[in-house]
C-alpha cells in the first residue's frame, strides 16, 4: 500500500501575515511612506485665536474693575454691619437702583 501526499507542507517556508501583505502591496506601503515622510518635512501649523468685539470690550472692563481704587475703610464698615446683622436693606431704593442700572444698560428709557 502506497501513500502520497504525505508531510507535503513540510520543506516549504511559513511566511507570516505581515510579510505577505508587505510582498502583496508594496505600491501601496510605499505610498503610505512617502504621505508620512512628506507630513513630517512640512512646519507645524500655527494655532490663533481672534476675539469678538464684544470678548475684546468685556475683557477691558475686566481689566478696568481690577484697577479700580477700593474705599477699603467703607467695605470693612459694611463687613461688619453685615456680620453684626445690623446692614439694613431698603427694598424700595434698591429696586430703583437696578431699574436706572437696567435701563443704562439696555438703553430702555426707563
Amino acid at each position: 500500500m502506497t501513500i502520497n501526499n504525505v508531510n507535503n507542507n513540510v520543506n516549504k517556508p511559513q511566511i507570516d501575515g505581515q510579510k505577505l501583505s508587505q510582498q502583496q502591496t508594496p505600491g501601496q506601503s510605499a505610498s503610505a511612506n512617502t504621505a508620512q515622510a512628506a507630513a513630517q518635512s512640512t512646519a507645524p501649523r500655527q494655532d490663533s485665536v481672534s476675539l469678538t468685539s464684544s470678548a475684546q470690550q468685556l475683557s477691558q472692563v475686566q481689566k478696568k474693575s481690577t484697577e479700580a481704587p477700593v474705599n477699603q475703610e467703607k467695605v470693612d464698615k459694611l463687613k461688619k454691619a453685615i456680620a453684626d446683622g445690623e446692614y439694613k436693606i431698603n427694598p424700595e431704593v434698591l429696586a430703583q437702583k437696578i431699574a436706572k442700572l437696567e435701563s443704562q444698560i439696555f438703553g430702555n428709557g426707563a
